[in-house]
C-alpha cells in the first residue's frame, strides 16, 4: 500500500507543479472534513420508520423486540466503540434521515387526518373544516365538461367526419358534425361540362351505389328531353338499381356489425359484396365508377350468360343472408348495443328531412318506387318494409329485409325482361355503334358532335328523385337551351341522415355513438360533394 502510495506521489511530482500539489491537498482536506464525517446512519438501516412497523405499537416484549429488531446488528456488525457516536449524531428523530429529500408522515400529522373526513349536510356529503388543520378542504367548484374531436381520421366515421362531441365522463351531452372536408365543388364543375361529360361526376358521390346516382341524373335529363326509353332499358336499369340496393346494404350492414364487435359477419358479407362487384364489371366494364346508366337508355345489353349467373347468385345470396341473420340478428350483444339505441321518432324523422331505411324504421311506409314508380317499377311486386321504434336495431332490420326485396325485384326482372334495343332510336342523343361509325359518314358526325360539342337541351327545369339505397337522391336540373346544364342542385339523403346526430346523440355514451353512424349509412361522397 505504501509502496503505491509512494509511486502515485512521484508520479504527481512529475505531472504538476508543487502548487498544484498543495491545492489539490487543501482540497482534499476540506472534502473530508466536510463530506466523509463519520456518522452514526452508516451503521443502521434506512428503511421504514420504526413507528410505521406493527410491532413498534404492540405493549410487553413485543415492542422491545422490535427495537432491537429495528436498530441492533451482530457483533461483527457493530460500530468502533471508541468513537464518540453520540457527537457525531446528527439533531432530530431517530427515523429522520439526514440530508436527504424524502418525507416520512410523523404520528403528530396522522393525527390531523383522524376522523371522519365527510360529513352529511343535506343530502350530499362535505367536508367540515378544521381550524387546526395546517391544510384546508377543498373548495366547491364546478367542473368543465370536456370536448372530444371524433374524427376525421377515426375507423368508425365512415368518412372524413369530424365531430365535436361534448362528453360529461363517457356520456355524450352534444354532437356537432363538421363537414367538408372532401368537398371537390361536384355542381359547379357540371356546369362547366356538357350533359354527356357530367355523368361520371354522379358515380364518384355515392361511391358505394353509383348506378343510382346515374339513375336519377339520366332520368332528369329525359324529362327536359321529353324522351321515352325502350322497356329493356327500363328493367336493365332496374336490375342494376338492385344490384347497388344489395351492394350498398351488405356494406352498410358488415360495417356496422364490425363497429359493434363482430367480424365474422364482415367477412361473409364482404364475399358477397366482391361478387356484386364482378357482375357490375361485367355488365359495364368498372366495378366502381361505371357510367352505365345514361340519358337515352344504357351503355350496351348485358352480356351473354349473365342472366343465368346472377340468377344462381340470388339463390345463393339468400341462404347467405339465412347464416348471417342466424349470427346477428338474435345475438344478445348485437341487442343490447342497437335495441333502445338511436331512437327517433317519426314526427322528428319528417321534420329532419330524413328518407330511406331512416325513414321507413320509425313506421313510416313512404318508398318512391312504390308512391312515384319510375322505369320498371310499377311492373314489380315487392313490399315495403317498416319498422316500429325507429332504433338502430330497426334500421338494421330494415336493410336485411330489403335485401330480401331486391332479391325478389332482380329475379322478377330477369323473368320478365323483354327484348328489345337498349336505346332511344335518336343518334344525337346516343351515341351510334363504333363499328358503325367507322364505315358511315352520317354515324361518324354524331359520334364527333355528341363527345365534343354535346346534344342541345330544351330550356326547362325539373326535380327528379329516386329511391337510392341510402334514401331519396334527388336532381334539380336547370337548363337554358345549350349543352351544358346551366344548375344542378343535388339533394343527397346522407346530408339530411347527419344532421340527425345533433338528435340522437345526447345522453347517449360515446360507444353507441359509433352504433349510431354506423345505422345512418352515411357516405362523404355525396354530402361534400
Amino acid at each position: 500500500m505504501h509502496s503505491r502510495m509512494n509511486k502515485l506521489r512521484q508520479l504527481a511530482e512529475k505531472l504538476f507543479t508543487p502548487s498544484e500539489i498543495n491545492r489539490f491537498n487543501a482540497f482534499r482536506h476540506d472534502f473530508a472534513e466536510n463530506y466523509l464525517k463519520l456518522s452514526a446512519y452508516q451503521f443502521r438501516r434506512p428503511t421504514i420508520p420504526k413507528w410505521m412497523n406493527p410491532r413498534y405499537f404492540a405493549t410487553g416484549d413485543s415492542e422491545k423486540t422490535s427495537e432491537v429488531c429495528c436498530n441492533e446488528r451482530p457483533d461483527h456488525l457493530q460500530p468502533n466503540s471508541e468513537i464518540n457516536w453520540d457527537e457525531l449524531r446528527p439533531p432530530g428523530k431517530p427515523y429522520e434521515p439526514r440530508d436527504t429529500h424524502y418525507w416520512y408522515p410523523d404520528p403528530e400529522f396522522m393525527k390531523e387526518s383522524e376522523g371522519k373526513v365527510l360529513w352529511p349536510i343535506g343530502d350530499e356529503w362535505k367536508q367540515r373544516p378544521n381550524p387546526s388543520s395546517r391544510y384546508f378542504p377543498p373548495q366547491d367548484r364546478t367542473f368543465r365538461t370536456k370536448f372530444v374531436n371524433f374524427g376525421p381520421a377515426h375507423p368508425a366515421a365512415h368518412g372524413v367526419l369530424r365531430m365535436i362531441l361534448e362528453l360529461d365522463n363517457e356520456t355524450v351531452l352534444s354532437a356537432d358534425p363538421h363537414i367538408g372536408l372532401l368537398h371537390r365543388g361536384t355542381e359547379k364543375l357540371i356546369e362547366y361540362k356538357t350533359y354527356t361529360q357530367a355523368l361520371p361526376y354522379f358515380d364518384r358521390l355515392d361511391y358505394v351505389s353509383c348506378m343510382a346516382c346515374e339513375q336519377a341524373y339520366a332520368l332528369a335529363v329525359e324529362k327536359l328531353l321529353n324522351i321515352e326509353i325502350p322497356a329493356r332499358a327500363k328493367y336493365i336499369r332496374t336490375l342494376c338499381a338492385e344490384l347497388m340496393r344489395l351492394t350498398n346494404h351488405t356494406m352498410a350492414v358488415a360495417t356496422s356489425v364490425l363497429d359493434c364487435g363482430a367480424i365474422t359477419p364482415l367477412f361473409w358479407l364482404f364475399e358477397e359484396r366482391e361478387k356484386l362487384y364482378e357482375f357490375s364489371e361485367r355488365l359495364s366494364g368498372a366495378r366502381l365508377h361505371a357510367a352505365y346508366i345514361r340519358p337515352g337508355g344504357v351503355a350496351q345489353d348485358m352480356p351473354l350468360g349473365f342472366g343465368h349467373d346472377l340468377y344462381n347468385f340470388i339463390e345463393q345470396f339468400k341462404e347467405r343472408l339465412d347464416e348471417v341473420e342466424d349470427v346477428v340478428t338474435d345475438n344478445r350483444i348485437w341487442r343490447m348495443r342497437n335495441i333502445g339505441i338511436g331512437t327517433i321518432s317519426a314526427h322528428d324523422a319528417l321534420n329532419f328531412g330524413c328518407t330511406g331505411p331512416v325513414l321507413r324504421a320509425t313506421g313510416v311506409k313512404w318508398d318512391l318506387r312504390k308512391q312515384q314508380p319510375y322505369d320498371a317499377y310499377a311492373d314489380m311486386d315487392f313490399d315495403v318494409v317498416i319498422g316500429s321504434q325507429g332504433d338502430c336495431y330497426d334500421r338494421y332490420l330494415v336493410r336485411v329485409r330489403e335485401m330480401r326485396e331486391s332479391c325478389r325485384i332482380i329475379q322478377q326482372c330477369l323473368n320478365c325482361m323483354p327484348a328489345g334495343h337498349v336505346k332511344v332510336d335518336d343518334k344525337k342523343i346516343m351515341p351510334p355503334q363504333r363499328h358503325k361509325m367507322k364505315t358511315g359518314m352520317e354515324d361518324l358526325i354524331h359520334h364527333f358532335k355528341h363527345f365534343s360539342q354535346g346534344y342541345s337541351v330544351p330550356p326547362g327545369a325539373t326535380y327528379t328523385a329516386i329511391e337510392s339505397p341510402k334514401g331519396e337522391f334527388g336532381v334539380y336540373l336547370v337548363s337554358d337551351g345549350s349543352s351544358r346544364p346551366y344548375r344542378c342542385k343535388i339533394r343527397p339523403a346522407s346530408y339530411a341522415h347527419l344532421a340527425l346526430m345533433s338528435k340522437l346523440a345526447p345522453m347517449m355514451l360515446l360507444a353507441d355513438i359509433v352504433a349510431i353512424i354506423g345505422s345512418l349509412d352515411i357516405v362523404f361522397g355525396e354530402i361534400d360533394r
